[in-house]
Parts: C-alpha cells; structure tokens; sequence
C-alpha cells in the first residue's frame, strides 16, 4: 500500500513580495530535502478574494510609497501588541471566514505562515478546536507583536536577538528555533561567473547590482543620477521588477543610456546576478539582504521604510553586512574601493570575500526545513 505524502501548507499574504518569496523558497526547499512531502503556497487573501484583494494590496503599496510616516506611525503603534480578540475577530470575517475550509479541503498535515495575517487566522482557528501544528516564519530582522500568537507550535527566526525579543514575551524556548530567514536554494549555489556574464552580455568589470524597482523605487532618488556618472569606470545592473513605466522612464533617460548600464525587469535569475555583482545597492527588505548575506555580497540600504525595513537596517549596518546611503559622499566613496579593489582583471573571477557572520546568521535551507521536518517525523 502506497502512502500518502506528509502534506504542507505555506500561508503567506501579498503585502510584499517578500513573504511569498520566503513560502516559496521554503517549499523548494523541503521538497529538494524531503521528497515525501508535499508542498502547496497560497497567498491566502488573494486565493479567497481574488478580484478584491489586488486592489487592497495596491492600496497598501501607495500608502507605503507615498505616506511612509503614516505606515511607520501604525507599524509602531502595534509593536508590542498582539492583535486584540476583537480585531482577531473582525479580521477573520471581513477576508479569511473560509479559512477553515481551505484547511478542510487541502487537509495538511502541518501549516507554515510567512505573513501575520494568515498566522492570527490559523491561531483563532486553532483555539476553536483545529488540532493541525502551526509553524510561523518570521521574515524581518526584528519581532512586530503581530507575530505572536500562543497557538503557534514553533517559531523559525532569523537572529538570536530576535529569540531574546520572543522569550521576553513568554513565549516558552522549546517553541523557538534560530534558523535565518529562507532563501531559494539557488542563493547557496556557486556558478561559474565567466558564464553568467556571458548569458546576460555583461562585462568583466566592476558590477553593482541595483533592486528596489519593482515598487517606483529606483530612480526616484536623486543620487541614482550621481550613481551613474560612474558607469565608464563600473558596471550597473538595475532590476526594476515588474514595474514597466519605471522600466520605460528609465529607458528614455539619456542618463541611462550607455554600454555600461543594463535596465531589466522581472527575472528569477537575482541570484545569478548576485554572483557576479560586487556590490548590491537595495532598500533593506529582509528577504533580498538574506540573498545578499547568503552570497556574500557587500551591501549599501537606501531610504527604508519607516517600520521593518528601519529595523533591518539597524540590524545589518550594526553588524556590518552592509551601510546605509546618507548621501553622495557615501556612494562616491565605496565606488572607488570597488574600483580599486578589482583593477587587477582576474579579480572578477575568484571567490568573493565574504561578509563576517557569526553563528545567529546565516543559516543554509537545511536549518528551517529539518525544524518543520521533525514537527512531522
């Protein structure tokens, strides 16, 4: 008799990309590790209301854009705070009363949460008899009170500091495991970088990989224009996502038009141009700046959103992963280290220095996938 494989259900929300990249990346994970199991992502919101909850998540992406302060003052007001029975309630019958039966029909054996949202949903269906364990993901460098729930079965958390923050909230150390944030395997891999550069029709030059596009970011800066006053000395490679008019915009700026610069838009190859980049300029998400951390590539932060992004920053320039852009002076200067640290051509070649870490971080896809795996052994 054949049996059935072990069925896993990784909740996320579409506030972001990044909780559904760390679902996904989970997911690959341990079906590369485990293959009896079997894997399912629902970006829970946009499975259940899929002509509504596209406008809420573009409603969300114009607040943070345009009223950052606004976000960062809502973000702060619920720090410490798990969400109150009341909200927990409103929450669950305004978007996610067929939760339950999404659960009835895919019939997991365990349930994995990437984002707060679907995670205070699982808990409140757990305190009204659901007997399924519930694993959440934390994604940021840091612990919002909407994380915490006394339903949850076991945490997976970046950082030692982080588990600090959870035991001080008396959630009990059994329950917590220090295993970085997930990241696609592919992040962990080494590739050939001479073929790389010849897939994407790149130089063998000093390369900076620029992201944070895919949200208007890029090129709404000033310093972008200073940025490419390099671009005889240093290669730019600007990922912008899935934004098309800033692609456009972009494309029609003489600035930006040269031999040396590259616009792209949406690719699943980040990793592959993290190998061959030499320093990554992005707005501190927590799932791109674990990419970063896991190829060992330096890193400058630009303008965060109040809220986690200020909390990764903190976290990463603390640590020296990585500094923050203050202004031009902070560009100039790294451009030109960069620039004379690969004068020698067969530089671009070798293995890249690594970025220091200590033990709290980070952590390979054997870590977080062996902390859900034993949940179901």
């Amino acid at each position: 008799m054949r049996l059935r494989k072990k069925r896993i259900l990784l909740l996320s929300e579409g506030f972001g990309a990044g909780h559904t990249q760390a679902a996904h990346a989970l997911a690959v994970s341990l079906r590369q590790l485990y293959p009896e199991f079997q894997t399912r992502v629902l970006e829970l919101g946009t499975f259940l209301h899929p002509t509504l909850a596209p406008f809420i998540f573009n409603a969300y992406r114009k607040t943070v854009s345009s009223q950052p302060k606004l976000y960062g003052k809502l973000y702060r007001f619920q720090y410490k705070k798990s969400l109150n029975p009341l909200t927990q309630l409103a929450l669950h019958q305004l978007f996610y009363r067929q939760t339950s039966e999404v659960i009835k029909h895919l019939k997991p054996d365990i349930i994995v949460c990437t984002h707060p949202f679907p995670n205070v949903v699982v808990s409140r269906l757990k305190r009204s008899g659901l007997s399924i364990p519930l694993v959440t993901v934390v994604t940021d460098y840091d612990l919002h009170g909407t994380w915490v729930d006394s339903e949850v079965n076991k945490y997976l958390i970046p950082t030692n500091e982080v588990k600090t923050k959870l035991l001080r909230r008396g959630v009990p150390e059994r329950k917590i495991e220090v295993t970085g944030i997930p990241v696609h395997p592919s992040f962990w891999q080494r590739h050939d970088r001479s073929s790389i550069r010849d897939h994407f029709k790149l130089k063998a030059m000093p390369t900076v990989l620029v992201m944070g596009g895919g949200w208007g970011l890029v090129g709404e800066h000033s310093f972008f224009d200073d940025m490419v006053k390099w671009r005889e000395q240093i290669q730019f490679v600007f990922c912008l996502g899935s934004n098309e008019k800033a692609l456009q915009k972009m494309s029609e700026n003489p600035g930006f038009q040269h031999d040396n610069i590259r616009l792209m838009g949406f690719t699943k190859e980040i990793d592959k141009l993290m190998e061959i980049s030499h320093l990554l300029i992005t707005k501190p998400g927590g799932i791109t700046c674990t990419e970063g951390l896991a190829k060992g590539i330096p890193m400058l932060f630009y303008k965060p959103i109040p809220g986690q992004e200020e909390d990764n920053l903190q976290y990463f320039t603390e640590n020296g992963y990585g500094e923050q852009i203050t202004s031009c002076t902070t560009i100039n200067n790294r451009f030109q280290l960069l620039i004379s640290e690969y004068q020698d051509v067969g530089k671009y070649d070798v293995e890249r220095p690594k970025i220091p870490t200590d033990m709290s971080h980070p952590y390979p896809p054997e870590g977080y996938s062996k902390a859900i795996a034993e949940l179901l052994m």
